[in-house]
């Protein structure tokens, strides 16, 4: 059946004026400030170096796009709220992304970028996770004295019949198990997984790779290891009491940690009975379930409230006081749910529609790297100003998704941005910042 559409299509009038729109309107942008993200990109040279190490197996006489460009056009579009293969169809002839990724040509076709997506193998997640590390490395000016390793993970819901997926009970649906690990703001692990396993899967290994690749640059770096109670396996404690790395994991709730933790349990409820005030007590004890291989200490926090009881347990080597323990080092961990919400969120991390499964981990990936050229982007430019520590989303619609009129001959490239813009000081501040970098 053939469908007709409109070329004109028509809108409430505005004081007799009739509103008519159309694509007709030529070399117009609404991704004015992409080469903002283009340049921090060049000066961090993390495309340039994924393209290095991944290599491209292409007979190159053949090829219209480099592997750069087919990465660079594919992570730029992900920063810019593009999530489909299938926008490519269009967004290819974008001026202003063509710009980005030094092309003056059509860029590739959603076909190509397929192609670039299911190449990938396991040397590739491998390779990139090597160059995550580095830019991490190379954040830092000074060696750091300590560094919190923060693991986490979080479902990514499926809905096809990708490789690897399997229905998880706690989360009722099926999806994959991601592992990620990040250092404060910085990307270093994001790992797919499946979700039919242990919650900790993998993690000593990828523990134990991030710590001795951090202690050949900073040998005299102390290293926190920190977790919700999905990643308290007492063969992990064990590794890191053996290289003397501290930790700080949550402990799930169970009959026998609360009658060890009884008496303050039943203080906390008798001062809210007296006061009629939220209570909160802290204490250690010394803990060890049967299958560990000897006790540990373990934080208390007896707390009461209008809602009933609530009590919380973690797992330390750390010496510092419980109260400050857990209030000022563990539920800092919560941070961390903010930066997977980028991934998975701002970034599309979530969107594992492929069948194959490295096809998928390198999409992940691909959300990690546009992420880590956002960190990049606040860290070089934005440091001080009111975006310091926006989201990603936040700064895709305050400083990249900018209407332009894009004008390009043999001389130049002018992208004239729009005169309505309402961030045009701090666009300003941002260049003038990158261009001095």
């Amino acid at each position: 059946m053939t469908e007709c559409y409109q070329t004109s299509l028509e809108f409430p009038s505005v004081k007799r004026r009739k509103v008519e729109a159309d694509f007709s309107g030529g070399d117009i942008t609404s991704n004015g400030g992409i080469p903002l993200l283009s340049q921090v990109d060049r000066q961090m040279g993390l495309t340039q170096a994924v393209a290095k190490v991944i290599g491209d197996s292409r007979r190159q006489a053949s090829c219209e796009h480099s592997l750069l460009e087919l990465l660079r056009q594919r992570i730029y579009a992900l920063a810019l709220g593009y999530e489909d293969l299938n926008d490519h169809q269009e967004l290819r002839n974008d001026l202003a992304l063509q710009t980005a990724t030094s092309r003056i040509e059509t860029l590739a076709s959603p076909s190509t970028l397929c192609r670039l997506e299911h190449r990938t193998d396991r040397q590739t997640a491998v390779a990139i996770h090597e160059v995550l590390f580095e830019q991490f490395v190379k954040a830092h000016d000074k060696p750091p004295r300590r560094l919190i390793l923060d693991f986490d993970a979080t479902d990514t819901p499926l809905h096809g019949d990708q490789e690897g997926r399997f229905f998880h009970g706690y989360y009722d649906h099926y999806c994959f198990l991601p592992l990620y690990v990040f250092c404060g703001r910085h990307l270093l692990v994001s790992y797919l997984r499946r979700s039919d396993s242990d919650p900790a899967r993998h993690t000593w290994a990828i523990l134990s790779l991030l710590v001795k690749a951090l202690r050949r640059h900073w040998p005299k770096v102390e290293i926190v290891f920190r977790g919700d109670s999905g990643f308290c396996r007492w063969r992990i404690l064990r590794w890191c009491e053996q290289h003397d790395v501290r930790y700080i994991v949550g402990l799930a709730k169970n009959a026998r940690i609360k009658a060890q933790a009884a008496q303050w349990l039943n203080m906390a409820e008798s001062l809210y009975e007296l006061t009629g005030k939220k209570q909160r007590l802290f204490a250690s004890v010394r803990y060890g379930a049967l299958s560990w291989d000897r006790p540990r200490r373990v934080i208390v926090k007896a707390e009461h409230s209008r809602l009933g009881a609530n009590p919380r347990f973690v797992v330390t080597n750390l010496p510092q006081t419980s109260q400050y323990l857990y209030d000022k080092l563990y539920c800092a961990r919560g941070d961390m749910e903010n930066r997977i919400k980028d991934q998975q969120l701002d970034l599309f991390a979530g969107r594992t529609s492929s069948h194959r499964w490295w096809p998928n981990q390198f999409r992940q990936l691909l959300s990690g790297l546009a992420y880590t050229l956002f960190e990049g982007l606040r860290r070089r430019a934005l440091l001080n100003t009111r975006l310091a520590t926006a989201s990603p989303n936040t700064l895709r619609l305050t400083l990249l998704k900018i209407g332009a009129v894009v004008i390009r001959n043999t001389r130049r490239i002018r992208i004239l941005l729009s005169s309505a813009c309402p961030h045009q000081d701090l666009f300003r501040i941002v260049a003038q910042r990158l261009n001095t970098t």
